[in-house]
């Protein structure tokens, strides 16, 4: 039996699995629930008004988008997706 796939190109597909986002700061420190603007809920929850990009560095020499520097917190976010799909 052959399994077809639907027409979703991959960055669909990337989107309707994910569940939501979180945010790790460099302490261990978890915040889940950020919703569709986690820079707006973390500057709410931290009681901040102003946050820097945090990028890091890739293989190839690009810097990559991956958090905030918020009040001295360093928080990477991550998009949260079903372990089995």
């Amino acid at each position: 039996m052959v399994e077809t796939f639907d027409t979703l190109t991959l960055s669909d597909a990337r989107e309707s699995t994910i569940m939501g986002t979180m945010a790790l700061d460099q302490y261990g420190t978890y915040y889940h629930d950020l919703g569709k603007h986690p820079r707006k809920e973390l500057l709410r929850r931290l009681g901040r008004s102003h946050a820097n990009n945090m990028y890091v560095d890739t293989r190839l020499g690009e810097a990559k988008h991956v958090g905030y520097v918020i009040g001295g917190l360093w928080l990477t976010v991550y998009n949260v997706t079903r372990w089995n799909r």
